[in-house]
């Protein structure tokens, strides 16, 4: 079974419609662009926290499907179909890209065998080792729980706000759920570390270096060699391509792209202990 994290789109803009009393109610999986042939399906979606909901999807084969999500904006409005999903299952494998998206760049049609997949995958896991050492942290954020968490202000305003839990960690984080005890306090989940999935220049050097790599292997999906541009009559010499050089269009990323990311030295500020609401009136932001 794989989950499925789902942001609704309404107006041009992401919305949360839990709040004006709507519901994201259900995810149609097709086999094709053209959504006619139904494959799978789930619902509603569960809340996690603001402006996101969660689908667990039933086991289908791994390979691409196109998604209709259908949600009511709020009470009583007509409901809204999104299909602008699409999805590479299955997900949660520790990949910030897919073997289909690899296949893309490739040329490679879909759906991809069992051997081409393989390989795909091995040369996305050589791509993000090249970038985590680059980095000097992984790609892939860890699940940190505390339990029996007092937040920083009131229940009605946005939990969701890393600020509103007394947590510290040396690294970025966000609040992945929470859920409410009864007794004023909460178990939290906080996801650690630096999400690769969700920055896009992450995404965009993986995917076409794995590509790349692949073309260039011998025997390797999609493998083409140095690409040819001429031959002479007699076959007496040939002439081939050159590839873009960096800043020209259609040049592979260069890593120093992701510099930005690299992990930054981090040390808390000396300052005095905050108690929680209500016995503190103003909210406080910790220094990082």
């Amino acid at each position: 079974m794989s989950v499925v994290d789902y942001e609704p789109m309404y107006g041009g803009a992401h919305y949360d419609p839990q709040p004006a009393g709507g519901q994201v109610t259900s995810l149609v999986l097709y086999d094709g662009p053209d959504r006619t042939t139904e494959v799978a399906a789930a619902g509603p979606g569960t809340r996690l926290r603001s402006g996101t909901y969660r689908f667990a999807l039933p086991d289908v084969p791994p390979g691409r499907y196109w998604g209709t999500v259908t949600f009511t904006p709020s009470n009583g409005a007509q409901p809204v179909k999104d299909q602008s999903v699409r999805l590479d299952l299955p997900l949660g494998l520790g990949l910030v890209t897919s073997p289909e998206a690899v296949a893309d760049d490739l040329g490679v049609p879909l759906p991809l065998t069992p051997a081409q997949r393989d390989a795909l995958m091995t040369a996305i896991r050589k791509a993000q080792s090249d970038v985590e050492g680059y980095l000097g942290r992984p790609l892939v954020p860890r699940v940190v729980t505390r339990t029996a968490l007092t937040p920083y202000w009131r229940s009605s305003e946005d939990l969701s706000d890393p600020e509103a839990w007394p947590f510290e960690v040396d690294d970025v984080w966000q609040v992945s759920a929470y859920s409410d005890r009864g007794d004023g306090t909460y178990d939290v989940d906080f996801r650690v570390g630096l999400d690769g999935v969700a920055e896009d220049p992450v995404v965009r050097y993986v995917t076409a270096h794995a590509a790349e790599s692949e073309r260039n292997r011998p025997g390797g999906v999609g493998a083409q060699g140095r690409r040819v541009s001429s031959v002479s009559a007699e076959g007496q010499s040939i002439s081939y391509e050159s590839a873009p050089t960096t800043g020209q269009a259609g040049a592979l990323p260069t890593i120093d792209t992701l510099s930005r990311l690299k992990r930054r030295l981090w040390q808390p500020l000396n300052t005095p202990p905050r108690p929680p609401w209500p016995y503190s009136s103003t909210r406080y932001r910790s220094g990082r």
